[in-house]
């Protein structure tokens, strides 16, 4: 409990030690010595998203911006679009005058984008990289940097760097004259702080009814109480410079939901985007810096794209599609994430249940392939980065430039983390695993509203396919536990199938350990294995050389090669040991009635479930069981 008091204490401390006052000579010498805290808004906002980290992704020739990764998974794509307009307003390019409109399907990311850009600002603005000052009594919390005359501010460009643009505000203007003299030293200056809950740099805008929403929302209104006193609606002192254009000056807007508002609305939006400024009746045009930012859904902007009345609007926005994710283990992040509440922890989930549902997830907004043998299953595979049978990650660039609309349609995250909560909190319930979540999926799609018949059918289909695909994973999981030492019996299988292999490969023979005579490569062992995954007698070769080829490029990186490097020959080595141990796992699973033996041994199945799958002891019975089914079935 100390602890508590301690960290509000010194977090106290530290936001007193943040502020600063002063002078506008005071700011002056502040802007000589580090001329980047004048930094304009897009460029203060590429700076923060830079300052957590850049990788390069040589695979997709792309920088991969850190600032991301914890939050939205899966749209790196996308996510490049939006930092390539980000790094182009930050050079001071043209496109710093554009407005960035984000489409896509619901759930996908677009509102938590901005909401990152948003906390990542006022977390840097309380950083000594992102600090940034204001004058003091300005309602817009204007650069001071304003103050200067414009007869010196080709001046200021040549010997510091610093393009000034911009005029003071109608209220700064009068403050200077009236209240400070024209003497610009005199201007109060301090440091601000982006929040959004205080309204300082961010402002948010969302359209309602076109008859009863005000444009004042937007560009602030005349104060009714003091016209008396000033005498004219045009003097500064009578006008609320608070509406949501004013108070984002320095940082950032976010227009959500941008094209069901009134075209009014839009054309002020966009004036303030290509020439920066706000026009509001009885003043000048007021400057103003920021990063405006909108989202929509998709049906909206379709529908604003193919009115001819909306050119100019459109000639004014940079757009960027944020589809749904279409990677597997992306899906899995998102669902962690959102499920990531206390309560809610106190459920186990077995392991493999999110995956599952993100495999019917992702399958549900995959287009069909016009490529012969390429499933719906096996694309959401090799998107996932593994080659499947037929194609490699090679084929991936060429397969999604096929499908247009891939990742546009589908089934949401929000729909399925609906459907697993409601698994979660049903009266008695300790865990769930995968065939409970999938159940929970398929009654909610077969209440979904929304949804034809022909669509719950198909859903209803992949659900099936999904389940597949666990029956699978759910066997592997039950033969494993079996091993005593499982990584160890499969690493010395690898190690003799590529003793085989080499030995083929270079035409030698090999040294029997035992008799220490030479024989030839076993033939019967190598088919054996490479048959559990369906390489034929006229593809083995092909398949033995590419094996070797992964081994050279282990050996050359430093990198161990052990059964999991290649995803085919793990599965078949798998499949080898399975086989071997089949009819005794059949019959020790399957006994209705197991006797002491069989007893001791599921005893141990089940503690291995616990301790090396992450399983508990609810879900690893349950697991069993399911299992038994699966091979009561089996011939």
């Amino acid at each position: 409990m100390d602890d508590l008091f301690q960290l509000i204490d010194e977090h106290q401390q530290n936001r007193d030690l943040e502020q600063w006052e002063g002078t506008f000579r005071d700011y002056l010498k502040l802007v000589m010595e580090n001329p980047r805290v004048a930094r304009p808004a897009h460029e203060r906002l590429y700076d923060m998203i830079k300052r957590a980290g850049v990788e390069i992704d040589e695979e997709n020739n792309r920088e991969r911006y850190l600032f991301f990764t914890e939050h939205l998974f899966g749209i790196d794509e996308a996510l490049s679009q939006v930092m390539e307009y980000f790094k182009a307003a930050a050079f001071g390019s043209d496109v710093r005058r554009r407005v960035l409109l984000l489409y896509g399907p619901p759930s996908s990311g677009k509102s938590e984008l901005v909401i990152r850009l948003k906390r990542g600002l006022e977390e840097y603005s309380r950083t000594q990289e992102g600090a940034l000052y204001a004058i003091a009594d300005c309602p817009q919390h204007e650069e001071p940097l304003h103050l200067i005359p414009h007869a010196l501010r080709d001046r200021f460009r040549e010997q510091l760097g610093i393009t000034i643009e911009g005029e003071l505000c109608p209220l700064c203007s009068l403050n200077l004259r009236e209240k400070y003299e024209n003497d610009i030293y005199r201007v109060p200056v301090k440091r601000i702080f982006i929040s959004e809950k205080d309204r300082i740099g961010i402002g948010t805008f969302v359209p309602s009814d076109p008859k009863s929403q005000d444009i004042a929302e937007l560009v602030g209104s005349i104060d009714l109480s003091k016209i008396g006193e000033y005498g004219a609606e045009s003097d500064p002192r009578a006008y609320r410079f608070d509406g949501e254009l004013n108070i984002a000056n320095r940082g950032l807007m976010e227009f959500i939901e941008m094209l069901k508002a009134d075209e009014k609305f839009l054309y002020v939006l966009l004036t303030l985007a290509q020439e920066r400024n706000i026009k509001t009746g009885r003043f000048p045009l007021i400057y103003a810096d920021e990063c405006i930012i909108s989202h929509t859904n998709e049906a909206e902007f379709r529908e604003f794209m193919s009115d001819p009345r909306s050119e100019a609007l459109k000639d004014r926005m940079i757009t960027v599609r944020i589809p749904y994710n279409l990677k597997v283990s992306e899906e899995v992040r998102i669902y962690r994430k959102l499920l990531n509440h206390d309560r809610l922890r106190e459920i186990h989930i077995a392991p493999h249940t999110l995956e599952v549902v993100a495999m019917f997830a992702v399958m549900t907004r995959l287009e069909e392939s016009e490529h012969p043998g390429l499933t719906r299953i096996k694309k959401m595979k090799l998107y996932n980065g593994e080659d499947v049978e037929g194609f490699t990650q090679k084929d991936v660039k060429k397969i999604k430039a096929e499908a247009m609309r891939e990742g546009m349609d589908g089934i949401s995250p929000r729909f399925i983390i609906n459907r697993i909560s409601s698994s979660l909190i049903r009266p008695g319930v300790k865990c769930i695993n995968a065939i409970d979540a999938l159940r929970a999926v398929k009654e909610g799609i077969e209440a979904h509203p929304s949804l034809s018949e022909k669509q719950k059918e198909e859903y209803i289909g992949l659900i099936a396919d999904a389940r597949k695909e666990y029956d699978e994973i759910a066997r592997t999981d039950v033969q494993k536990a079996f091993f005593v030492s499982f990584e160890e019996e499969v690493a010395t299988l690898l190690s003799n199938y590529l003793d085989h292999v080499e030995a083929y490969l270079d035409g030698t023979t090999l040294i029997d350990p035992v008799t220490g005579e030479e024989r030839e490569p076993d033939e019967r062992l190598m088919r054996s294995i490479e048959e559990k995954v369906n390489v034929t007698e006229a593809a083995k070769d092909s398949f033995r050389n590419e094996i070797f080829r992964k081994v050279a490029i282990a050996e050359r990186r430093n990198e161990t090669f052990d059964y999991t490097t290649h995803d085919k020959l793990r599965e078949a080595l798998e499949r080898q040991l399975f086989e071997e141990r089949r009819d005794t796992i059949k019959l020790t699973v399957s006994a209705r009635n197991p006797d002491e033996d069989q007893l001791k041994r599921i005893n141990q199945v089940v503690d291995t479930l616990i301790t090396r799958e992450g399983y508990c002891s609810d879900c690893a019975n349950e697991l069993l069981k399911y299992v038994s089914s699966l091979l009561a079935r089996e011939k």
